[in-house]
């Protein structure tokens, strides 16, 4: 005969998904969204490796098989945009189940593309699923995470975050080594069907869901200028002026005719972007901190494997062993940095941070064709620990700014400008790193001192965006207080 369910047992069940009624337990909710999180943002990374083995299997030049890369970051930008109002319409188990069918289907039509054209359209896909996920996150952990307990929890999102784009490269890597590119999707896939599934069936519904309507027009200049726009910065360097310049101009024209439209639906509680979350004085410090953050540290992972690859000659799975201690640094330091947040607050972890960030960036711009390869390890995982010390307090900031009706917009107006800053950061210092470089080419100088010479250039400008961090970093408070409404302690 079976038992009966007493209250106790419903009431501590609950307690499992929904927040602090055991202050410094994570949330079972949490648990199974970053455990997906983790493998869609793993393979936004995996294929840099692969790009070689593209172009021989499909006979295309390397900027066709760039796309295979480009296409995934479009994508996330164009759909990004739309998820604060998709995730208000909809139940949480109904978007997480939404992203990982989406992000499965993606990786089947990968793995089995019999031309490079089917490849980008799972590379589509796939990023469709994945531009939902982080934008899930985070809503549902401002949703159920009350305000004391956030940098805590909001740490362990840093390591989905973090190691999953880090560990991309060394993961392929490694499958490379054993077999065909085609290998990284068969073995993702079925990962993502066991995470999709176990974590649905013990996925609960979190807040409430709303009827808005959606606004076609706002979807149309969103997705047409964010990836307009991102795709013009992607020809900066690979394309003639004023081609990039087109493309970039029109996506910021797209842009501000989808800002300005928002307003408008605003007064009638319709945006597709609720973009009164700008008023929150310490949300906006926050955005504008972690764009400047962005730009600087996507560009720096694209400039050290160039130049560990390009001038020191090591293999793709050596440079991405080489790399992954500072993504493991950064992803294991973040629960740590969220507890101390919690106990003292931001500025004694966001100043310091971000001032060792920009002295890290410049000590990157000194090394040479010699430097001794613990030197670059050293500095690397300082500048990852670095940044563990700014993303955790400052997301969590951020965000608990907001209202709770204004979380999911404010997720995804985060989510887009980092596509968005993370493409500018990557776009601005490649093409620092090539002027420079053929300049000192023309003016003499061996190949190898002129790729020297135009990357401690980048570096060094990517310090000086990190200049935008500490400055913003000091406006920052060291707490703010709950919104009405925002969930509380037990």
């Amino acid at each position: 005969m079976t038992a009966p369910i007493e209250t106790g047992d419903i009431a501590e069940f609950e307690d499992e998904f929904t927040s602090s009624a055991n202050p410094g337990r994570t949330p079972l909710v949490i648990k199974l969204l970053v455990a997906a999180t983790f493998v869609v943002i793993l393979n936004e990374t995996t294929l840099v490796n692969a790009l070689p083995r593209l172009m021989t299997d499909f006979n295309i030049s390397e900027s066709t098989a760039q796309w295979s890369l480009t296409v995934f970051m479009l994508t996330m930008a164009a759909v990004i945009p739309v998820t604060g109002w998709f995730l208000q319409r909809v139940t949480t188990r109904t978007a997480y189940a939404t992203a990982m069918i989406t992000f499965s289907i993606g990786t089947l039509i990968a793995a089995l593309a019999p031309t490079f054209g089917i490849l980008l359209v799972g590379r589509v896909v796939q990023a469709g699923g994945t531009a939902v996920m982080m934008p899930l996150l985070m809503t549902t952990l401002m949703t159920v995470v009350a305000a004391e307990d956030r940098g805590r929890v909001m740490g362990q999102v840093t390591l989905a975050m973090s190691v999953a784009p880090a560990l991309g490269p060394t993961v392929s890597g490694v499958l490379l080594h054993f077999g065909s590119w085609r290998l990284i999707f068969v073995v993702v896939l079925p990962i993502a069907l066991l995470v999709g599934f176990f974590g649905f069936r013990a996925l609960e519904n979190v807040g409430e869901t709303t009827t808005s309507p959606v606004s076609w027009l706002s979807v149309v200049l969103a997705a047409g200028g964010f990836s307009t726009f991102v795709f013009g910065l992607s020809k900066v360097g690979n394309a003639d002026w004023p081609e990039p310049a087109l493309y970039i101009g029109g996506g910021v024209i797209l842009i501000a005719a989808f800002a300005v439209y928002q307003l408008f639906l605003q007064r009638s509680e319709r945006p597709l972007m609720d973009l009164r979350t700008l008023k929150h004085r310490n949300y906006t410090v926050s955005l504008v901190l972690m764009s400047a953050a962005f730009m600087a540290f996507l560009g720096s992972m694209i400039l050290l494997p160039l130049y560990l690859q390009n001038l020191r000659g090591l293999s793709e799975l050596q440079t991405g062993l080489l790399v992954m201690p500072g993504g493991l640094a950064m992803g294991l330091l973040g629960p740590r940095v969220g507890k101390i947040y919690d106990r003292i607050g931001s500025r004694p972890l966001v100043i310091p941070g971000s001032i060792f960030m920009v002295v890290l960036m410049f000590g990157l711009s000194r090394i040479g064709a010699e430097t001794p390869y613990a030197l670059i390890l050293g500095l690397h995982v300082a500048l990852m620990a670095s940044l563990a010390m700014i993303f955790t307090p400052v997301f969590t900031i951020g965000l608990g700014d907001l209202a709770p009706h204004l979380y999911s917009h404010g997720s995804s107006l985060l989510g887009t400008l980092q596509q968005v800053s993370g493409a500018i950061g990557t776009a601005m210092l490649v093409v620092i790193m090539t002027n420079r470089s053929e300049h000192l080419a023309e003016s003499g100088h061996t190949q190898g001192e002129a790729f020297m010479g135009g990357l401690q250039w980048a570096f060094a400008t990517g310090a000086i965006i990190g200049i935008v961090v500490v400055a913003m970093a000091l406006l920052l408070p060291s707490k703010v207080e709950a919104p009405e409404g925002a969930p509380a302690a037990h």
